[in-house]
């Protein structure tokens, strides 16, 4: 298994009730992940996956608008550093 960083960021032209949804939306689709979030960002996931980035990427696409963003890469053991919950760390190392 590998362990991802996904990033994104959805359009807000259609309002906020539509952004909420579409938030929710691709929480859910990430939900099917063993994923984990730090408090402090939001628009931020860690995935753990036997798939590939492209293929994580290729998935979550299918959630988002064609003017959404959606940043997918592999975490890599000893080639990471930032700023995290402990327990978000923790996760993270476990699964390297």
């Amino acid at each position: 298994m590998s362990v991802f960083m996904v990033t994104w960021s959805l359009n807000k032209e259609h309002g906020s009730y539509a952004y909420n949804q579409a938030r929710a939306a691709l929480i859910q689709h990430l939900d099917r992940y063993q994923n984990v979030t730090d408090h402090g960002l939001e628009s931020v996931r860690w995935v753990s996956s036997s798939a590939t980035a492209e293929q994580v990427c290729v998935d979550l696409r299918s959630r988002l608008d064609p003017n959404d963003r959606l940043f997918v890469t592999q975490v890599i053991a000893g080639a990471h550093q930032g700023w995290l919950d402990k327990a978000v760390w923790d996760w993270i190392n476990a699964r390297l």
